[in-house]
């Protein structure tokens, strides 16, 4: 017997989180806060954070993974404009043949759905080097986004160490009604809690609402979860779960997993799925939501349907329908992204391909593309209406973007329509096609390059983008630094450490890409912090939310940034603001924000020895003024800034 199915039959009254976490437990106890460590059964890495995680890997001088299963997939970086990003193909299909890692090429599929169809087992643990990792939800693997560095160390066998979280309990009642779907439900929570309401948490959802839900809607849920700051989201293995597994030839797969019947949360939340009406995400939040109908009426330019959220075949296949027999408005662009090369080919063997391509659309590869910038950016001033997770300003590629975020039929009423839509208006026109998922999925494994002990021979070619690691120095006794920006609340790692076809080829090749931190605020903060040798960044609320870049910590660190003041900070830039040696400081009285300008000399003075004594609060001078800070890191992360980084401290031993 496993060990989680035996500590299900020994559990008394637990939720699933806890019998999951408990199951892996290797370090701590699950008290909400207190640091725990858990084993790491699975690890995703993705090219535009993989790059560096595979070279990090590789500076452990570890001769082979230690990970049960470790995938490296190719889904971002995809779009080949010169011989970087080819380059740093060849590097990362190359060494995960020579240490042991399942290659996903370019064209194959996002990470996220190729993932759920291939590997993911119900209550398994995964560790992703992308933050919407916790989309395995969809078949009931605890997943977890985090950045390169902790993934690395995932790599080569080392527990996954973070707070514990709150488990927050969702009860779903009722059904949805028609032109209603998971995307309105996750939209849903995020009109409830924001971008930050569930940072610290795990969301779980339980409830007779489950069982409408299929695998690909909790996919869906579980992904866009990273948006409300959640840890991640976990539902139950049920028979649903089963159907899928089944249905993508991996029926053995299969164990149920549910809370106990009076299991109890920290915190609850209930949603009737009856009561559900579409809704949006307007610009520029994936919080800013709103009921459809309030936004109705706006010209729209561009749709787009699919990436890592909203990609599998049922999504495509309602669009399909929706538009079949007609095309869509002159002035509006409709763009598909499948989520994998597999559900492209289950949409095309269902008539699905040949109803879009007579609608006008454009049917792209499988991959994030306008997700992240890499291509399907709107022009000046367009309306672009996604299924995407993420709406960030500028995200798009296009400076001063306006893009929604919505459900597909949201997306497919836009696209007939021109204009915003809601889709519940087109229930005057047709009935609205209810998709089943096939008995029997056309498996597509073929391109996914399987480790062997001949392919262990192999040797890494590391192209001229590859540039070695950076070397951090160890904390100095005391830091005299000199603030050279202050930014506002929810600030994202996009902001940080922009994405787009300009910058992401340049992941592997930190002083390459450093040149363009913060460069949407400031296009000469690079050269700012070289003038000022040693930096403080000052942000307010959730600082650090969205993506799991470390570049948004690396880059930073190389351009000598050494200490980060911030009213909260969003969780995983947090641990990678840590994990390269930069100290994140909280500030005792928020007030203390305003005393704050560029220009301003900050200094901490024996910040080494305090570190080093376990202190919460930290002296910090601003302009020759005393004022109070906390590190609220555990005595791990100390180590880690101490020592100038994880990486100096696992080498030091």
């Amino acid at each position: 017997m496993g060990g989680l199915e035996q500590a299900q039959e020994e559990a008394v009254s637990k939720n699933l989180t806890h019998k999951i976490l408990e199951a892996h437990l290797i370090e701590g106890n699950l008290v909400p806060g207190r640091e725990i460590a858990i084993r790491i059964d699975q690890v995703l890495l993705q090219d535009a954070t993989g790059t560096m995680a595979m070279l990090e890997f590789e500076a452990l001088g570890i001769d082979s993974i230690k990970a049960e299963l470790a995938v490296q997939y190719v889904d971002h970086n995809i779009i080949q404009t010169d011989s970087k990003n080819a380059d740093d193909h060849v590097y990362l299909q190359s060494a995960s043949a020579r240490y042991g890692l399942h290659y996903s090429p370019a064209g194959n599929g996002v990470s996220h759905q190729v993932h759920m169809e291939r590997f993911g087992i119900p209550g398994k643990t995964l560790i992703g080097s992308d933050s919407h990792t916790p989309g395995a939800a969809g078949v009931s693997v605890l997943g977890i986004g985090a950045g390169g560095l902790d993934v690395a160390l995932a790599l080569a066998g080392h527990p996954y160490h973070l707070p514990c979280p709150k488990v927050l309990g969702v009860k779903l009642t009722g059904k949805f009604p028609d032109w209603v779907s998971a995307k309105d439900l996750i939209l849903e929570m995020l009109r409830r809690y924001d971008v930050k309401g569930c940072v610290g948490k795990i969301v779980e959802y339980y409830g007779p609402g489950v069982a409408s839900l299929s695998a690909t809607d909790r996919e869906t849920i579980g992904n866009m979860g990273t948006e409300l700051g959640a840890t991640t989201s976990i539902f139950p293995s049920d028979e649903n779960t089963r159907a899928y597994l089944r249905a993508q030839g991996r029926g053995d797969a299969w164990i149920p997993l549910s809370a106990d019947p009076s299991a109890e949360y920290d915190e609850y939340e209930e949603i009737d799925l009856s009561k559900l009406e579409p809704l949006i995400a307007k610009p520029s939040s994936p919080g800013n939501v709103v009921p459809v109908r309030e936004v109705a009426g706006l010209k729209v330019d561009q749709v787009i349907v699919g990436s890592s959220v909203n990609s599998s075949f049922r999504d495509l296949m309602v669009v399909a329908r929706i538009v079949e027999g007609r095309h869509a408005a002159p002035w509006t662009a409709l763009n598909v992204n499948p989520g994998s090369r597999q559900v492209i080919e289950n949409v095309a063997a269902a008539g699905g391909v040949l109803s879009l391509l007579r609608a006008g659309a454009r049917i792209h590869e499988a991959g994030c593309l306008g997700c992240i910038g890499m291509g399907q950016a709107p022009g000046t001033g367009q309306v672009s209406l996604r299924t995407m997770p993420r709406n960030f300003p500028g995200r798009s590629g296009t400076k001063d973007d306006q893009v929604y975020l919505c459900s597909p039929e949201t997306v497919a009423a836009a696209a007939l329509k021109g204009v915003i839509t809601d889709p519940c208006q087109l229930g005057a026109e047709m009935s609205y096609p209810k998709i089943e998922d096939p008995e029997e999925y056309m498996v597509d494994e073929f391109s996914i390059l399987k480790p062997t002990e001949e392919l262990r021979k192999t040797e890494v070619v590391r192209g001229p983008n590859i540039a070695p690691l950076p070397v951090f120095q160890a904390l100095p006794d005391s830091l005299e630094t000199r603030v050279v920006l202050v930014v506002g609340d929810n600030i994202s790692t996009d902001t940080i450490m922009p994405a787009g076809s300009r910058v992401l080829p340049l992941r592997s090749n930190i002083p390459a890409i450093s040149r363009f931190v913060f460069s949407i605020l400031d296009e000469e903060f690079a050269s700012k912090c070289e003038e000022a040798g040693s930096v403080t960044i000052v942000g307010g609320e959730n600082y650090g939310q969205g993506s799991s870049r470390e570049h948004a910590a690396l880059a930073p660190r190389f351009l000598g940034v050494r200490a980060v003041l911030a009213k909260s900070f969003a969780r995983i830039h947090l641990a990678n603001l840590c994990n390269n040696g930069i100290v994140p400081l909280v500030f005792a009285n928020p007030d203390d924000y305003s005393l704050f300008k560029p220009g301003v000399a900050v200094v901490y003075r024996d910040i080494r020895r305090t570190i080093m004594d376990g202190a919460l609060e930290l002296p910090v001078e601003v302009d020759g003024k005393r004022i109070r800070a906390f590190l609220n890191v555990s005595e791990r992360m100390r180590r880690m800034l101490i020592e100038g980084g994880a990486l100096n401290m696992v080498k030091k031993g």
